[in-house]
């Protein structure tokens, strides 16, 4: 079996779009290449998992979704084979709350990563989930991943405010944010993700491309 990034697709590689129906409003982060060269020499596997409640909705229809997607593809270039795979719930939310599994396939439930393991012979006991919402943080505790990174790009500032620091209660458990202190791995390059006190986030990094240098610094101590 071999390790993974799972990553989000909206705020994570490609600009945030509330709702993205329209392949002409697909911009892919200019960092997002040289970070999936970087997962992919560091022997991961990089799997997109998304969460696509616009198709639920009747924003658009799976067709156009895939349409796309090979618009991210096509403005990622070579690194898009880098993408071993993409994986999609048009689950729409309830509740409303971001932390509650409402359907197994949508973050944060861990059916997504759990297929991608399953079709493609991932250790998600050796991967890592990154993303910019606590729906995926939470996705990659759920699925036992190794480790989770915030992103601070798309809405990864606002997350980290409304839950760094805080009670986050999941699936009947309050897990205390504050608690216990990891120590952040001393990065090069400029990197400084920021290690938090969480059970659920890990680490924070600033973009895509400062998460695979901490996840490269990582492997290495």
């Amino acid at each position: 079996m071999k390790p993974a990034v799972f990553l989000d697709r909206d705020g994570t590689i490609i600009e945030q779009v509330h709702h993205l129906s329209k392949v002409e409003d697909v911009a892919v982060y200019p960092f997002a290449r040289e970070a999936l060269q970087r997962f992919h020499r560091l022997g991961y596997q990089c799997v997109v998992v998304t969460n696509q409640s616009a198709v639920g909705r009747g924003l658009l229809n799976e067709h156009e979704l895939a349409v796309i997607h090979d618009e991210m593809r096509k403005q990622l270039g070579a690194e898009a084979e880098l993408i071993r795979g993409i994986y999609y719930s048009t689950a729409v939310p309830v509740s409303g709350d971001p932390r509650i599994i409402e359907q197994h396939d949508r973050k944060p439930g861990p059916g997504m990563l759990m297929q991608a393991a399953q079709d493609l012979n991932l250790d998600l006991a050796a991967s890592w989930m990154i993303g910019d919402a606590i729906s995926d943080i939470l996705a990659g505790r759920n699925a036992g991943c190794r480790g989770t990174i915030l992103v601070r790009t798309g809405y990864g500032t606002r997350t980290e405010f409304e839950h760094v620091g805080t009670k986050l209660q999941v699936a009947g458990c309050t897990l205390q944010v504050g608690e216990e202190t990891k120590e952040s791995p001393q990065l090069s390059n400029g990197a400084s993700p920021q290690p938090v006190s969480c059970p659920a986030i890990d680490y924070i990094a600033d973009t895509l491309l400062a998460a695979a240098q901490l996840v490269g610094e990582h492997d290495s101590q």
